[in-house]
């Protein structure tokens, strides 16, 4: 990870932002747990073998960083939506360096632009490079697993002048550029992903989007398989009260979710396709939280600024 200095900063490609493109994600990553559920710093492992056994996955972090966080995620989703639209476009030597300004990848991801927005942004990139994942998925035959970090590296384009942020490049690890410029290898998520708030929702729907599809019949999943999948560190019946909230509050995209049993009685989730009049009233729900959170954030801002500046003045008094 670097950050360095260019008084003449120059751009490979133009990169439209996300509501231009459609929104992709990876099949195999989101049915499975590889990433931090929380935003405090986790340490403790992510293992998760399936059912099976043939499927494996153990993600460890740095210490100095803490595991790649699900929302951590939105940049390699923000990259693969970026290729996938490339590749549509008849581009033949896909780049696994993508170029952009820190601006333009945090309105894509729907995030802020303040000061705290872009040290978020450097830390997440720090984290995606930094964590280890070891997995049997596409390993080669010769071989049991693959180890690889998310990104190879990134580095931040700093104005002389200003000493702000103004362009950055994002080099995806080989595994990671593999599995998007494979064929097939990408789902098209909704675009309200970006607006969930909690890091077990938004697993919940990555694994529902996985598997559920556009089935009408809807798909039911165990719940202790989903806390597997999901890869939640909770404990069951804390897991089981973090599931119901969600269930309560309704707000997963594209889905519904109802508690119920499978056919030996194990507790389950069922998740069906919302009709078109339900999507478009979660739609409107979505956004007017995402506005409340951003006028919030907004006003703690404007009341930090308003401290620093009494404290200032407090000093100069005090003179």
């Amino acid at each position: 990870m670097s950050k360095r200095r260019d008084p003449n900063p120059t751009f490979d490609l133009f990169i439209p932002l996300m509501n231009d493109l459609p929104l992709k994600d990876q099949r195999e990553v989101m049915e499975r747990p590889f990433f931090s559920l929380q935003k405090r710093k986790r340490l403790k492992p992510i293992e998760y073998r399936s059912p099976d056994g043939e499927a494996w996955v153990k993600v460890e972090a740095m210490p100095a960083y803490g595991m790649a966080t699900i929302w951590d995620a939105d940049i390699l989703i923000w990259a693969a939506s970026v290729l996938n639209r490339m590749k549509e476009q008849g581009v033949n030597d896909l780049p696994r360096t993508l170029t952009t300004t820190t601006y333009d990848l945090l309105r894509a991801i729907r995030r802020g632009t303040g000061g705290r927005d872009y040290t978020e942004l450097q830390a997440a990139l720090s984290r995606l490079e930094t964590t280890s994942i070891r997995t049997s998925l596409r390993a080669p035959k010769r071989r049991t697993e693959a180890q690889f970090g998310w990104l190879d590296g990134w580095s931040l384009e700093v104005d002389p002048a200003t000493e702000q942020p103004r362009g950055m490049t994002i080099t995806l690890s080989n595994w990671v550029y593999e599995g998007i410029v494979s064929e097939r290898s990408l789902l098209t998520m909704h675009v309200d992903y970006f607006l969930l708030t909690g890091g077990l929702e938004r697993a919940v729907y990555r694994i529902a989007r996985k598997h559920a599809g556009s089935q009408r019949g809807g798909w039911t999943c165990r719940v202790e398989l989903l806390r597997e999948k999901a890869g939640s560190d909770a404990q069951p019946k804390e897991f089981n009260r973090m599931l119901r909230k969600i269930i309560e509050a309704d707000q997963l995209p594209e889905y519904t979710m109802t508690m119920t049993k499978t056919v030996e009685g194990a507790p389950a989730v069922l998740f069906e396709l919302r009709g078109a009049a339900e999507a478009a009233e979660l739609h409107a729900r979505l956004e007017a939280e995402r506005e409340r959170h951003e006028r919030y954030e907004a006003d703690r801002r404007r009341a930090g600024e308003v401290d620093d500046l009494m404290d200032r003045l407090a000093r100069g008094g005090a003179r």
